[in-house]
């Protein structure tokens, strides 16, 4: 019967998979390490050569379809030993729930030694005495409590002289990464940015062996194999910052990216204020991320994640709770008409093709969510994308600004009147640049995703144009989208109003930018007015978004996590089954006011 030899190439960092026959085992070999990874070093008729992590990855697939062949194994010293530590790690990891806590004093001893200088506060500390126990972790912590300095202690923690540290993030959180390590680590520790492509990143890597590296997201894909090759010559850490960005799991590109080389470190952190934003399926790539040794699922991954995170809520920070009110702004006669005429034509379209293919139904409705949100506060930018209505547009526009927005731009002159800033949202870039231009008068600037990044602060970018509205007394109006400006930035200090324009059904977007100005450091009352126009679908997107924030309170038994507004008179969206389900109720009742 032919045989399966497993060897480890410790110059190579490979698993050498050899046979002494060729046929249907090597292909059940190769099938299953190709479920995993495309990423086949060499193949011959004979050997496979994988890298080591994505065996690491594919193991217990292996086991069990060795198993179920009956096909005989022998493993060389060199791979048994590395098996044996990581079963070691696996049971670890299974019994982590039964494993105690660890007591300050060794955890800060350590970490001095390591050359951590920063001062921590209690609730960090607290954190850590769970997070170091584990070489794993996850800290959800509310922005501005210093998740990124917990994480730089577990680092100091657990590193060792060759130790290496890769931190995949939006590429607005570099710059927060690169000072709290000087600030953590001191002058000599520098993050190395890891950008401007494939050839670039290798350069990098092979003349300058950077300990600390920075990469995006969306840059990780392209050098996932050289970034993994690298980090298995070391006792390497991988930190998610943001980690719900990898919610889509596998199927997508970035997610998939970061799944792969998840067995390429010893040591993983994932970092989130937000780590469910729709359902508590959110969590199963994370927890797949640091604990790929664990059998996760959709139905008990809120228990299963449990021993390995921590949470420092806005109560822990003594922060006074952000006064929210929902202002109902209605539409006028003619924009309300139209309204309907779309939300019947929606439901219509649902209703025909929901029994053809419910998916691709969904789908749809979930574009269609994005035009009437874009209607309701703005019914210009649906200008030339509805042609079977152009007419009617056509008299609703001439009406001039939407109320929502003329209701918006009062109220910011009223703010400034008052000699207070003010940042106004909006999740669509037309309603960002209009808003601005629009009070231009009390120096408005914008941010959103076509405005970049920069760590120097250089002319209109981005930090630029936060650095002025922080310092210049006459920039009194930043206009933002949640999607670009959600994430990195603090006005807390200047700015104690926030309104939203409109709001779409991402959790995570609303919570992150309403943090932006209630965070540590808020010393007193923080005002969030959030403009809606009554029996709309923007009430839909308020019942849903409280309905998900609920839902992650409960998750991460955080009770101070709700958005209970006051009522009081005065590009894609991705919607989930329910979204979808509540908006199509919208969609029926205004469907029957047309009838």
């Amino acid at each position: 019967m032919p045989t399966l030899k497993i060897d480890y190439d410790a110059k190579s960092i490979e698993a050498v998979l050899e046979t002494d026959q060729p046929g249907k085992h090597r292909e059940i070999v190769l099938r299953t390490v190709r479920d995993f990874s495309s990423e086949i070093a060499a193949s011959t008729e004979l050997t496979l050569r994988i890298p080591w992590w994505v065996f690491l990855s594919a193991r217990r697939a292996l086991a069990y379809q060795i198993g179920l062949n009956d096909i005989p194994v022998i493993f060389s010293a060199a791979a048994r030993e590395l098996l044996l530590r990581v079963g070691k790690r696996d049971d670890l990891l299974a019994r982590a729930a039964s494993i105690p806590e660890l007591a300050d004093a060794p955890i800060l001893d350590s970490i001095r030694t390591a050359g951590f200088v920063r001062r921590l506060k209690p609730f960090q500390k607290r954190n850590l005495r769970k997070l170091c126990r584990l070489p794993i972790g996850a800290t959800f912590s509310v922005p501005g409590s210093g998740k990124t300095t917990e994480a730089l202690a577990f680092f100091s923690y657990h590193r060792q002289s060759e130790s290496r540290l890769l931190v995949v993030a939006p590429k607005n959180a570099f710059a927060a990464w690169e000072e709290q390590s000087s600030i953590c680590l001191g002058e000599r520790e520098t993050f190395i940015r890891l950008t401007n492509g494939r050839v670039a990143i290798e350069s990098k890597l092979a003349l300058r062996k950077p300990a600390l590296m920075l990469i995006t997201y969306e840059q990780l894909p392209t050098v996932s194999i050289q970034v993994a090759q690298y980090l298995s010559r070391y006792s390497s850490f991988i930190f998610l910052d943001e980690s719900h960005r990898i919610k889509g799991g596998a199927e997508r590109v970035r997610a998939n990216a970061v799944l792969e080389i998840a067995s390429a470190a010893e040591f993983k952190l994932i970092l989130s204020g937000t780590p469910l934003p729709n359902a508590v399926t959110d969590l199963v790539p994370q927890l797949k991320f640091i604990a790929p040794e664990l059998s996760v699922n959709d139905e008990d991954v809120s228990e299963q994640i449990k021993p390995f995170f921590v949470r420092t809520t806005k109560s822990d920070l003594d922060l006074p709770e952000p006064k929210r009110i929902l202002i109902p702004i209605s539409m006028r006669e003619e924009q309300r008409k139209l309204y309907e005429l779309l939300c019947s034509e929606i439901a219509r379209d649902a209703e025909r093709d929901m029994g053809r293919d419910a998916r691709r139904a969904f789908r749809a409705i979930g574009r269609s969510a994005v035009r009437l949100l874009q209607y309701v506060s703005n019914p210009s930018l649906l200008a030339g994308k509805i042609p079977e209505f152009d007419d009617y547009l056509g008299q609703v526009i001439e009406e001039g600004d939407s109320p929502k927005m003329e209701w918006v731009c009062g109220r910011a002159h009223q703010l400034a009147r008052q000699r207070k800033k003010v940042i106004i949202w909006s999740s669509f870039v037309g309603n960002v640049e209009v808003l601005a231009e629009r009070l231009e008068d009390l120096g408005a600037n914008f941010i959103h995703g076509g405005v970049e990044a920069s760590s120097d602060a250089e002319a209109d970018s981005r930090e630029a144009r936060v650095l002025r509205f922080h310092e210049d007394p006459y920039a009194m109006v930043l206009v933002a989208n949640p999607a670009a400006c959600g994430e990195g930035i603090s006005l807390h200090t200047v700015c104690d109003h926030a309104i939203y324009l409109d709001r779409n059904y991402n959790a995570a977007q609303y919570l992150q930018s309403e943090d932006r100005i209630h965070r540590i450091g808020s010393d007193h009352q923080k005002f969030v007015e959030i403009v809606v126009c009554p029996d709309s679908v923007d009430l839909s997107v308020d019942r849903r978004l409280r309905a998900k924030i609920t839902r992650m309170a409960e998750t991460l038994n955080d009770r101070d996590l709700r958005v209970s507004p006051i009522s009081i008179d005065p590009d894609e969206i991705n919607l989930d089954d329910d979204d979808v389900l509540d908006l199509l109720a919208h969609l029926r009742t205004a469907e029957e006011a047309v009838a």
